[in-house]
């Protein structure tokens, strides 16, 4: 199952990866930003499974991101986690309503994450 995890900080896609790594997910492919991820999608088509992605990035954020996958027929229905500092109610609100399945402020541990992949996923015990 291929994900995509996208954030500007590199640091934070090496957390994110190693976390994803570590729970049994080898398939991961990353991006800095919006525009370098939606190349990703678009090029691998459904072939991605999960996206995983920040609010503030350069280029196009997160949000931008978010949307433009939801409008695309071909990921209507892929789970999108972001994973940001943004946690306010109306940041989380304004991202739900944007398509977003899930949400985690950083900073997270990986037992968060896990536990919102799994929701997503329909794959908790």
């Amino acid at each position: 199952m291929k994900l995509l995890v996208v954030d500007d900080s590199s640091t934070m896609r090496r957390i994110i990866k190693n976390t994803l790594s570590r729970l049994g997910y080898k398939d991961i492919l990353e991006a800095e930003h919006g525009v370098e991820a939606w190349d990703i999608m678009d090029a691998e088509g459904e072939s991605v499974k999960i996206l995983v992605t920040d609010w503030n990035m350069p280029e196009m954020n997160g949000l931008e991101l978010v949307q433009k996958v939801r409008a695309d027929d071909r990921f209507q229905e892929i789970p999108i986690i972001m994973v940001t500092t943004e946690g306010g109610k109306a940041e989380v609100i304004t991202a739900l309503r944007a398509g977003v399945n899930n949400y985690i402020v950083k900073p997270f541990t990986p037992q968060v994450l896990k536990e919102k992949l799994e929701a997503v996923l329909g794959t908790n015990d």
